[in-house]
C-alpha cells in the first residue's frame, strides 16, 4: 500500500513538473515600419489566452524585437538574443534579405521559424530565394503562400487571347520574379515586352514624347492597349492618369493590374482614373455569412475586431497581418497537440555565438508537429504539407467593361485558386460577329466620288451615294447595323487648332457627336493620336490635276534650236568670211598676174556640169575646189567647213530635241518637274492633310531633296492664301479654268479628269501609296476591330475591287488609260512644224525670180545704150581654138582708157582694157555652111 502511494506521488510530481516545464514562449521579429504587425501579434496572443479550450491553463509568453527594414545583421542579432532567452518557435514578418539570414540561423539551431513575407511599399511581391539547408531539412516554414500571381497572369492572357502586350514594373520590383512567367510565355509564342517605371512617373511620359517621333508614339500607343501593371496602387493610379492625360490611353485600352494587396478603395480609384477596360487581380480570403462560424476557428474564438466586417478593422489590415495572426494560431494548435501526446520538450537556452552550442534537440519534433497540423484561420486553410510552405491561396479577378465614360461598375468576373485553377469566364461581352439593333451616327463630307448627294427631297433626309457609301452599305449588310448620316458643319476633314482642339469630322468624333466619320479621309499619324481608324479600304497618293497643254503653232519653230544671239553671230560670220575670201582671191590674182607676165588667171567655167557640182558641194558642205588656189584660202575654207559642220550638227540635234519636247502633252509629270518650272502655279487645300504633308516634307531638315522645300514655298506663299484654295471643288474648277496645278488626292483628281465634260484635264504624279483611306471612329471604339476584319474580308473576296471599278472605270467619258498608254509612242511631225522651212524656200524662189527679172531689165537697157566695137584678132594670138580667124565684138564698160604713147608693136593678144574695165567679147563660131553660127559670150575683166 505504501508502495502504491509512493508511485502515485511520483506520478503526480512528474505531471506537475511536466506542466511546469510546458511554458510556451514565442519569439517574434518585426520591422520597425510595420506598425500593425506588433498590434496583430499581441491581439492573437490575447485571443489565445482567453480560449481555455486550446491551451487550457497554459500561458503563452512572447518577446518581440523590432529591426530596421532589410537589415539581416540586426535580424540575426535579435534572433540570437531571443534564443538565449529560450523560445519554442520564431515568428517573423520581414523582407527577403532578413528572412534569408534568419533561415540559415534557425536551420543551424533547429528552431521552427514561421516566416511571413511582407512588402511595405505596396508593390507586388516576388518570391524570396532561400539557401538550401545543410542537412536537407529546412526549419523555415512560409506561412504566406508562394507567389502565384504569375500563374494567374498566364491564365488570364491565354483566356483573353493576347498575343502581344507589355508589362510595366516599378524600380523596386525584383524582375527575377518574372523569369518563370517569361519562360512560359515564350513557349506559348507570346510577344511580351518589359518596361521599368521610375518613381517619377510624369518624367517617364515626358521622356517618351521627347525621344520618340510621332510614328513611334503611335506604335507605342498600340502596344499600350494591352498592358499589365506590376506596381503599387498609388503608382498604378498615377501611371494610368498620365497615360490618359498624354492621350496614350484610349477607350480600347485594357489594363491588367495585378497585386495581392489592393483594397476596395484603391480599386475604385484605379477604375475611375482609367480609360478603357480595367481588370484587377488580387488575393481574397473566404468569408462566412454566419457570424458564429466566422468568429470561430477550431474552437478558437477570434476577436470581434477581426471577424466582424462591420467593424471595418479587418479591411484596413494588410495581407501579411492576416497571415501573422494565423501563424500564431497555427503554433497554438501545434502546442496543444504536443501537450495531448505528452511529447513536450522543454525549452533550452541557446547561445548561437558559441561554436560549441548544440542545436535544440526538440526542434525536429516541434517542426514535425507544426507541419502535420492544419487550421482554418482568417486566410482560410493553412498547412505546411507542400514542401514546407502554405499552398492554399485564392485570387479573384475583377473587371470593368469597355465604356465611353470614366465611371464604370466593377464586377467579379472569375476566381482562381491553387487547386481548381480558373473558375469563371474572362471574356468581355464585346461585339464580335454582328451589330444587330445598333444604329450608328455617321458624319461625312461631300467629296466626289467618295460621298455625293443622290437625292435631296424637301422634308426628307438626304440620300447619299459614292464609293465610301457603297463600302459602308456593304458593311451594314454584313454586320446588320443601321446608320444616320449628316454632313459636317465646317466642311473640313479635321486638323489640329492652335488651342489643341480639332475641327472638321475629327472634331465631331472627339466631341462624341458622331460614332464614325466616312469620306475621303486619310489615315495620318496626327489623326490617329486622337481617333481610331479601321484598316484602309483604298490606297492613297497625291496627284497633280491640270489642264492638258495646247499645242502651239509656230511656223518659225525651225529657229527655236538656236538663241537669237547665236543666229546673229552666224549671220555676221557669213559676210566676214566672204570678205576674207574676197581679199585672199584678189591677192592671189595679183600674184598670179605678176608671175605670168601680166596675164590674168583662167576664168571659172560656168557650164551645167560645173553648176551641178557646185550645188552638190554646197549640199555636202564641201564647196568647189576651183577657188582653192592658195594655202591661205584652203585654211579659211577648211575652218569654214568645220564651223558649218558643227553648227549644222548642233542645229540638227537641238531641232530634234525641240520637236520631241513640243510633241509631249505636258511637261509636268512629277513633283520634281513641277518644282523646276515657273510657268504653272500650283497649290492645294489649306489646312488639309495634303497641306500638312507638304509642310512636313518641306520643312524637314533631314530631307535631302529640295523638291518639297520648293513646293512648300509656293504652296505656303502668303500663308497659303495666294495659290492654295479653301475646298477641293474650288481647286478642280481653278485647274480647269486657269493655268493652275491642283495638288490633291489621286483618287479625287482622277475621278474629276475622268468625268470632265470637255476632257481637258489630265492627271500626273506618283502612284506609289504609303497611306490609305479609312473609316475614323472614336478613340477606343469597340467597333474598330470588327470593321477592320470585315474590310479585310471584302478585300479578299474582291468586292472592293468591283466597287472601285464602278467609280473609277478604265474607260470612262475621258479615257485616261489609253492616253497614258499612247504617250511613249512616236508621232509624225505635222505640217506646221515645217511650215517655216517651206516659207524660206518660197521666199528664196521669189527673191531669185525678182533678181532675175531686174538683171534682165538692166542688161537689156545697157545693151541698147552701148554701141559695139569691132576687134580683129589674129590667128596667132593664143587663146581658145574657137577664136581662130573669128571676129569679135567688144563692148567696153567702165572708165575710158587713157591715151598710150606709141611704142614698138607687141604681139597680138586679148584686147587691152583700162584697169577695172570689163569687156564682153562675142565670138562668131562658124558651124558650117548649112548651120547658123553660135554666139559665144565671154566676160573679161582687166585687173
Amino acid at each position: 500500500m505504501e508502495l502504491l502511494v509512493i508511485c502515485l506521488s511520483l506520478w503526480i510530481l512528474q505531471c506537475n513538473s511536466a506542466k511546469a516545464d510546458s511554458i510556451i514562449h514565442i519569439g517574434a521579429i518585426f520591422e520597425e515600419n510595420a506598425v500593425r504587425d506588433d498590434e496583430i501579434f499581441q491581439l492573437a496572443i490575447s485571443d489565445l489566452s482567453l480560449n481555455d479550450d486550446i491551451l487550457q491553463s497554459e500561458k503563452i509568453t512572447h518577446s518581440v524585437k523590432l529591426i530596421e527594414p532589410n537589415n539581416p545583421f540586426q535580424a540575426v542579432q535579435e534572433a540570437c538574443e531571443l534564443m538565449n532567452q529560450g523560445i519554442l518557435a520564431l515568428v517573423t514578418s520581414t523582407g527577403c534579405a532578413a528572412a534569408s539570414a534568419l533561415q540559415s540561423l534557425t536551420d543551424a539551431m533547429h528552431i521552427p521559424h514561421l516566416f511571413i513575407q511582407r512588402n511595405g511599399d505596396g508593390a507586388p511581391r516576388t518570391a524570396c530565394q532561400f539557401n538550401p539547408s545543410p542537412d536537407g531539412e529546412s526549419y523555415t516554414l512560409a506561412a504566406r503562400p508562394p507567389v502565384r500571381i504569375n500563374d494567374v497572369l498566364l491564365t488570364l492572357v491565354s483566356e483573353l487571347h493576347w498575343q502581344k502586350f507589355i508589362i510595366f514594373y516599378e524600380s523596386d520590383y525584383d524582375i527575377r520574379g518574372l523569369q518563370t512567367f517569361m519562360d512560359q510565355a515564350s513557349r506559348l509564342g507570346l510577344d511580351v515586352s518589359l518596361q521599368r517605371v521610375d518613381r517619377n512617373i510624369s518624367r517617364v511620359f515626358t521622356d517618351l514624347f521627347n525621344t520618340m517621333r510621332t510614328e513611334e508614339l503611335n506604335r507605342y500607343r498600340d502596344t499600350l492597349r494591352r498592358a499589365v501593371l506590376l506596381m503599387s496602387p498609388r503608382g498604378a493610379q498615377v501611371f494610368i492618369h498620365q497615360a490618359v492625360e498624354t492621350n496614350l490611353a484610349s477607350k480600347d485600352s485594357h489594363w491588367v493590374y495585378a497585386n495581392e494587396e489592393v483594397s476596395d478603395a484603391d480599386i475604385m480609384e484605379l477604375v475611375h482614373s482609367s480609360l478603357g477596360r480595367m481588370t484587377i487581380i488580387r488575393q481574397i480570403f473566404p468569408l462566412w455569412r454566419d457570424t458564429n462560424v466566422r468568429c470561430m476557428r477550431n474552437n478558437h474564438r477570434i476577436s470581434s475586431l477581426l471577424c466582424d466586417p462591420q467593424e471595418g478593422y479587418l479591411q484596413s489590415l494588410e495581407v501579411s497581418n492576416l497571415y501573422l495572426y494565423d501563424s500564431v494560431l497555427m503554433l497554438a494548435n501545434a502546442f496543444y497537440r504536443k501537450l495531448e501526446d505528452r511529447k513536450w520538450h522543454s525549452m533550452a537556452s541557446l547561445n548561437c555565438m558559441r561554436k560549441s552550442t548544440k542545436p535544440w534537440n526538440g526542434g525536429w519534433s516541434m517542426l514535425d508537429t507544426i507541419q502535420k497540423g492544419r487550421i482554418s484561420g482568417l486566410t482560410g486553410l493553412m498547412d505546411f504539407r507542400a514542401e514546407g510552405s502554405n499552398s492554399h491561396v485564392q485570387f479573384e479577378i475583377l473587371g470593368t467593361s469597355y465604356s465611353e465614360t470614366f465611371g464604370k461598375d466593377v464586377k467579379r468576373l472569375a476566381s482562381w485558386d491553387s487547386t481548381r485553377g480558373l473558375n469563371g469566364s474572362l471574356k468581355e461581352n464585346r461585339i464580335e460577329s454582328g451589330m444587330q439593333g445598333v444604329t450608328l451616327k455617321i458624319v461625312t463630307l461631300l467629296e466626289e466620288p467618295f460621298v455625293m448627294v443622290a437625292e435631296n427631297i424637301l422634308g426628307q433626309p438626304k440620300r447619299y451615294k459614292g464609293f465610301s457609301i457603297d463600302v459602308l452599305d456593304a458593311l451594314a449588310k454584313i454586320l446588320g447595323f443601321k446608320y444616320d448620316i449628316y454632313q459636317v458643319g465646317d466642311g473640313k476633314y479635321g486638323s489640329a487648332l492652335s488651342n489643341g482642339s480639332w475641327n472638321g469630322m475629327i472634331g465631331e468624333l472627339i466631341g462624341k457627336r458622331a460614332d464614325l466619320a466616312i469620306s475621303a479621309i486619310t489615315i495620318t499619324p496626327e489623326r490617329e493620336s486622337v481617333v481610331d481608324f479601321s484598316k484602309r479600304y483604298l490606297d492613297y497618293s497625291v496627284g497633280i490635276l491640270m489642264r492638258k497643254s495646247e499645242e502651239k503653232i509656230n511656223i518659225f519653230s525651225l529657229l527655236a534650236p538656236f538663241d537669237l544671239a547665236v543666229w546673229a553671230c552666224i549671220a555676221a560670220a557669213i559676210p566676214v568670211v566672204g570678205i576674207m575670201i574676197f581679199l585672199l582671191r584678189r591677192i592671189q590674182a595679183v600674184r598670179c598676174q605678176n608671175n605670168t607676165g601680166g596675164h590674168p588667171p583662167p576664168s571659172v567655167s560656168t557650164s551645167l556640169q560645173s553648176a551641178i557640182w557646185i550645188v552638190y558641194g554646197a549640199f555636202v558642205q564641201q564647196g568647189s575646189d576651183s577657188i582653192l588656189g592658195s594655202v591661205a584660202l584652203r585654211i579659211v575654207m577648211g575652218s569654214w567647213w568645220l564651223f558649218t559642220l558643227i553648227v549644222c550638227s548642233s542645229y540638227t540635234a537641238n531641232l530634234a530635241a525641240y520637236l520631241t519636247v513640243s510633241r509631249m502633252d505636258n511637261a509636268v509629270r512629277s513633283f520634281q518637274d513641277l518644282s523646276r518650272q515657273a510657268d504653272l502655279v500650283y497649290g492645294t487645300v489649306r489646312e488639309s492633310a495634303v497641306y500638312e504633308y507638304f509642310q512636313a516634307k518641306g520643312t524637314n531638315p533631314l530631307e535631302q531633296d529640295n523638291t518639297f522645300a520648293e513646293l512648300w514655298k509656293t504652296i505656303n506663299k502668303n500663308n497659303g492664301f495666294e495659290h492654295s484654295v479653301s475646298s477641293p471643288s474650288e481647286g478642280i474648277k481653278k485647274a480647269k479654268r486657269e493655268s493652275y496645278a491642283f495638288l490633291w488626292d489621286m483618287a479625287v483628281v482622277e475621278y474629276a479628269a475622268l468625268t470632265d465634260d470637255d476632257c481637258t484635264l489630265t492627271v500626273a504624279g506618283n502612284s506609289l501609296s504609303t497611306r490609305g483611306y479609312g473609316m475614323a471612329l472614336q478613340h477606343g471604339s469597340p467597333y474598330r476591330d470588327l470593321f477592320s476584319q470585315k474590310i479585310l474580308e471584302l478585300q479578299e473576296k474582291g468586292d472592293l475591287d468591283i466597287l472601285k471599278q464602278k467609280w473609277w472605270p478604265k474607260k470612262g467619258r475621258c479615257d485616261l488609260q489609253s492616253h497614258a498608254d499612247a504617250q511613249p509612242e512616236g508621232r509624225a511631225l505635222r505640217l506646221h512644224s515645217f511650215a517655216g522651212v517651206f516659207c524660206i524656200l518660197a521666199a528664196g524662189l521669189l527673191l531669185a525670180l525678182l533678181v532675175a527679172a531686174l538683171e534682165t531689165w538692166w542688161n537689156s537697157n545697157n545693151c541698147r545704150r552701148e554701141q559695139p566695137k569691132e576687134v580683129t584678132t589674129d590667128s596667132s594670138v593664143p587663146g581658145p581654138s574657137l577664136l581662130t580667124q573669128n571676129r569679135a565684138m567688144v563692148a567696153t564698160t567702165g572708165p575710158p582708157a587713157p591715151p598710150r604713147p606709141r611704142s614698138r608693136p607687141r604681139p597680138p593678144g586679148p584686147p587691152v582694157l583700162p584697169r577695172d574695165a570689163t569687156a564682153t567679147l562675142y565670138f562668131m563660131d562658124p558651124a558650117g555652111a548649112d548651120a547658123s553660127p553660135d554666139l559665144v559670150e565671154l566676160q573679161y575683166t582687166q585687173l
